[in-house]
């Protein structure tokens, strides 16, 4: 069955540039003399170091443990010895450090022992463990793991699964040439993600400006059932995930959700490349096709370990003396890098040289004149001029309401901007700050939270301590009664069943006995102890002690008389 093809809306043509560095094959970096390996490289959780610094590891060594079903494991990408475990600063706009592993090579790339699996003797929940173990993640620069993608989602299967290969974005090439030269490779992990998914169908979506590419795949799938390669217009960003699937399937998947959710999913060329090697030969993600290009003497594309630093692949180009910068991705969603000691990682899929004569500098920015054009650009049907207003305006509620996390920053608005505004920077300052906010709400919601359970915790202690010491007093009480009652020769009173039941009513008998037993226990209190400050006397006070120990004894005796008998 031929695919239909769908339309996105938006979208722009700027200049591919891509010829420069598509014509050479795929080189091998160099060995580097020192690697960092950020723990970090995944849209999940950071893995958890599982090295220290002095110990000596081999090529393909899990260094760092998935935090969780979230992330992913990280691997030695030679062997060597551990240099550090520290924080570095990662190749990321923000300029944020993170903790890496610094890993000293030995030269001897000396492999662990390598396990391949039959993938059509495995349980999709094993295959997926592995891909999970073996560091596999999108590799077409979300770097989502794609153990998590393979996963179904409501639909309960993914019918349609689709292998970008469209490489849209201006100078890259890396995906190209990938294709172009390891085809079966390709081939091969797109028929293990079909056994793990159970998809009815695959699709292959290739841009029509690389016709050798398609040749390529067509080559490769030719025997397989269900296995369709499909050209689409060359338009940029016809390689976004969403833009492809709506290309190939006309599914529109809203922010929020997923592909699965829909029975469409969606992995990248070089993804399915590295789910071949995990499975077929047992290696784990350590290294990627990354293209060089830009103003530089040496075009192409080299496959280099991770963690290799960026300034030692730059000079495998040989940079024009002009440069004056370096970005990393390509120009619509790279950045400037702050410096170039920085390592690869999973993410890089571009390392450009710019020069001013290249990438000219953008103008100054000039009030937005409401022209239209950054919405007629816009692939994601927003309105980017209302969400720069928002954004500036820090109104992040209107900004959330006009949808800005639906807008997956390509570019488009800024790039046909006659006021050189640079919109996606606002948006991603709107999207970091509603981020915070959320987490910051969150830990003062769970901050409230211990706090109130901490105060019913304390109320239910204090009530728990005063019911203990009203049945404590009350059953005093109730000695105390039995026994002034025994003293008496009376019947002692009845027992309360409990702390809440009332005491009988007492009669005048009893309390006398009550006052009588209570002056038996201060008489024998007062057995053998002196009474203080009677030295030295003058007659009168001891006369008035005398008179007042007089009256004591008179009422003593009138406590014990009994009770006159009624008439």
């Amino acid at each position: 069955m031929i695919a239909s093809l769908f339309s996105f809306k938006g979208g722009v043509k700027p200049a591919a540039h891509k010829d420069e560095s598509a014509q050479a094959p795929i080189a091998q970096a160099p060995l580097p003399h020192r690697l960092v390996v950020p723990l970090r490289q995944s849209a999940g959780g950071a893995p958890l170091p599982l090295v220290k610094a002095g110990q000596r590891v081999l090529k393909g060594e899990r260094i760092g443990a998935p935090e969780g079903n979230f992330s992913s494991a990280i691997h030695a990408p030679t062997s060597g010895q551990v240099l550090a475990v520290e924080a570095r600063m990662l190749p990321h706009p923000s300029g944020l450090s993170a903790l890496c592993v610094v890993i000293e090579a030995d030269g001897d790339e000396r492999w662990i022992d390598l396990v391949p699996t039959n993938y059509m003797t495995e349980s999709p929940d094993a295959l997926r463990d592995i891909l999970r173990d073996a560091g596999i993640v999108g590799l077409g620069g979300a770097t989502f793991p794609s153990h998590l993608k393979l996963k179904p989602g409501a639909t309960g299967r993914i019918e349609t699964l689709i292998i970008n290969g469209a490489e849209c974005e201006p100078w890259i090439t890396c995906d190209d040439r990938l294709m172009r030269e390891r085809a079966d490779e390709i081939a091969r992990g797109i028929a293990i993600l079909r056994h793990i998914a159970s998809a009815e169908r695959v699709l292959v979506g290739i841009e029509d400006n690389k016709p050798q590419a398609i040749a390529a795949m067509r080559a490769a799938l030719a025997t397989s059932e269900g296995v369709e390669v499909v050209p689409v217009p060359t338009r940029y960003p016809a390689g976004g995930e969403r833009q492809l699937i709506r290309v190939l399937t006309g599914i529109e998947i809203p922010y929020g959700r997923y592909g699965t959710d829909f029975g469409v999913q969606c992995f990248n060329v070089a993804t399915a490349c590295s789910v071949h090697r995990a499975i077929d030969l047992g290696q784990p993600l350590i290294s990627r096709i990354v293209t060089l290009a830009g103003n530089v003497e040496r075009p192409g594309n080299v496959e280099a370990l991770i963690g290799t630093p960026i300034d030692e692949l730059l000079k495998l180009a040989s940079p024009k003396a002009d440069t004056d910068r370096t970005i990393l991705g390509g120009p619509m969603m790279g950045f400037a890098l702050p410096r170039t000691d920085l390592p690869v990682t999973k993410a890089a899929n571009c390392i450009l040289a710019a020069s001013p004569a290249l990438f000219p500098p953008q103008g100054a920015e000039l009030p937005c004149i409401r022209c239209g054009a950054c919405t007629r650009a816009c692939p994601a049907e927003l309105q980017p001029h209302e969400l720069y207003w928002f954004s500036r305006a820090k109104n992040f509620g209107k900004a959330q309401e006009y949808g800005i996390f639906d807008c997956i920053e390509c570019g488009c608005c800024a790039y046909v901007c006659p006021s050189n505004i640079r919109l996606v920077d606002y948006y991603r300052f709107a999207k970091s700050s509603m981020r915070a906010l959320e987490r910051e709400k969150a830990v003062a919601d769970a901050a409230r939270e211990r706090f109130e359970l901490r105060n019913l915790r304390e109320e239910r202690e204090k009530a728990e301590k005063a019911a203990r010491l009203a049945a404590k007093t009350a059953a005093g009480r109730q000695a105390a009664e039995g026994a002034a009652a025994k003293a008496a020769g009376a019947p002692a009173a009845p027992q309360a069943a409990s702390p809440e039941e009332k005491p009988l009513p007492a009669l005048d008998e009893q309390k006398k006995a009550l006052i009588a037993a209570a002056i038996a226990r201060v008489e024998t209190q007062k057995v053998g102890v002196q009474p203080r400050n009677t030295d030295n006397l003058t007659p009168e006070k001891q006369a008035e002690i005398r008179e007042i120990e007089a009256r004591r004894n008179k009422v003593r005796e009138l406590a014990k008389t009994p009770p006159e008998e009624p008439i």
